[in-house]
């Protein structure tokens, strides 16, 4: 079974809303920093938000307000939700568990993607 399994990507117009899951173990939260990047086509992988085993979330400067990263703990689960879509923000979004601060280099486990169109 894999540790992260994401959903809720797709096609979506400018300024409408998406909000991805990604569904993983209880013992992950208690442990890891869960987070998502985002990875364009033909750039690197970036980082978009991420919130602590504490519960305490941080986004990339670029990204604050419009997308919001949250969790159910009983349900195992990170949501990312996105706001305002913009067709720059189509991607493939990862989900990712690794220590803080999830640095790139800090990621142990990635999900296996999702695609985000944002297109008219």
């Amino acid at each position: 079974q894999e540790p992260l399994v994401e959903s809720g990507g797709g096609l979506v117009q400018p300024g409408g809303s998406l909000r991805l899951s990604c569904a993983t173990s209880r013992s992950f939260f208690s442990i890891y920093t869960m987070g998502w990047y985002r990875q364009a086509p033909g750039k690197q992988r970036e980082f978009v938000a991420r919130i602590s085993s504490g519960g305490t979330a941080n986004y990339a400067d670029s990204l604050k307000g419009q997308f919001t990263i949250s969790r159910d703990i009983t349900m195992a689960t990170v949501y990312l939700q996105m706001n305002s879509l913009k067709p720059e923000d189509t991607a493939v979004y990862y989900c990712a568990a690794g220590r803080s601060p999830l640095s790139i280099d800090r990621v142990a486990y990635w999900g296996q993607g999702t695609q985000v169109t944002v297109s008219s």
